[in-house]
């Protein structure tokens, strides 16, 4: 609807002029009557508008001053009249004005790194270079930004330290050919308590020690050393390839000749002691009946003689001699005679021809004399 309308008596129905009609507010009083009231609360005069604009302003100082949005990385440290007060965390936070109480946003969560090339002395008062790279994170965001001056420049000078204290107690060969991990991790931990007693707020998350050489001058005499090295070692290895080869086969082969020599041991005891034997039950079967016992002896004899010869058959009543070749087992052709361990041998029957029982010998004395009378 128009403010004035035609037809309408010319009647004004503008708010703004306080003629509308009906129950339309009067914007223009409402506003002089707060400006009124202010004015009476911080007082009359030319200076009245000037107190209203610093007014507004610290009122609108104080209220963004007391929130503080902090980000999920971030962490706040709130110093309170300048003392540490708290930690403030992700997050929307609400504290006292400024200077009441000030807050240091510290980036906690990023991991940071640091690198540096440096020549070491080692053990063996050889020079290498090494590159090492440290890689760490805000522990206490407080320690951080205020208990040391430059937390980076710190860690940088507190890790050459660490590597440097590493190194030196090793020697060139075992810096360059050894665990380069076992030395990292030393330095680490000797990082990690340096940084602990200097209270810095710091935690080391990653050490690494990275292309460790000689320097540039004495490079070709290095490489000629670390071939010298790699060469001797092959030779170790090859040689000691060898003996896991050769000492378990010298070892079983003596294993098996002292076994063999024990197996003929025992076959020529057992074979004596059988031996021995029969000739003791030999020699007392001949004392006791030595015409019986030296009949068979020889009739034993003279059948493992002829077992093994050719066969010749005569015939008494003519002048035909006919030759068999029959061996011992029916073959067409004589075997060698196989021996008999039940039959004596030819030494048993010869020793035993000259054993002559008791009772064969002759009688002397008076048995003789009567036989001659």
């Amino acid at each position: 609807m128009a403010w004035n309308e035609p037809g309408g008596g010319n009647k004004r129905r503008d708010p703004w002029q306080g003629g509308g009609g009906g129950n339309e507010p009067d914007i223009d009083a409402m506003l002089k009557r707060a400006r009124d009231r202010f004015g009476r609360v911080v007082g009359k005069g030319p200076g009245g508008g000037i107190w209203l604009i610093v007014a507004a302003v610290l009122v609108a100082w104080i209220l963004f001053s007391s929130v503080r949005q902090i980000d999920e990385t971030q962490r706040g440290v709130v110093l309170r009249f300048g003392k540490f007060h708290r930690i403030m965390g992700a997050g929307l936070n609400f504290k006292y004005p400024s200077p009441i109480e000030q807050v240091y946003v510290v980036d906690a969560t990023r991991v940071r790194s640091e690198s540096d090339q440096v020549p070491m002395l080692t053990k063996d008062e050889n020079i290498v270079i090494i590159d090492f790279n440290v890689q760490y994170s805000v522990g206490d965001p407080y320690k951080f930004e205020f208990a040391v001056r430059d937390p980076d420049d710190t860690l940088r000078k507190a890790s050459e330290s660490a590597v440097r204290q590493v190194i030196g107690a090793h020697t060139m060969d075992g810096v360059l050919l050894g665990e380069r991990t076992a030395l990292a991790i030393q330095a680490r931990e000797i990082l990690q308590e340096t940084l602990d007693r200097y209270g810095a707020g710091i935690v080391v998350t990653g050490f690494n020690f990275q292309n460790p050489r000689p320097p540039p001058e004495v490079k070709d005499a290095f490489d000629d050393a670390t071939n010298a090295l790699q060469d001797r070692q092959r030779i170790e290895n090859e040689a000691q390839a060898y003996l896991s080869k050769v000492v378990p086969e010298a070892r079983g082969q003596a294993a098996r000749v002292r076994t063999e020599a024990e197996g003929d041991k025992a076959e020529a005891v057992a074979r004596a002691t059988g031996a021995a034997d029969r000739f003791t039950l030999l020699a007392q079967q001949y004392r006791a009946a030595p015409e019986v016992t030296r009949k068979r002896l020889y009739l034993e004899t003279m059948q493992e003689v002829l077992a093994g010869n050719a066969k010749v058959v005569a015939d008494p009543d003519s002048n035909n001699v006919l030759y068999l070749p029959i061996g011992r087992d029916g073959s067409n052709t004589a075997s060698a005679p196989t021996a008999d361990p039940a039959l004596p041998d030819r030494a048993a029957i010869s020793a035993l021809q000259t054993v002559e029982p008791a009772r064969e010998r002759p009688r002397s004395g008076r048995g003789g004399r009567e036989g001659r009378n």
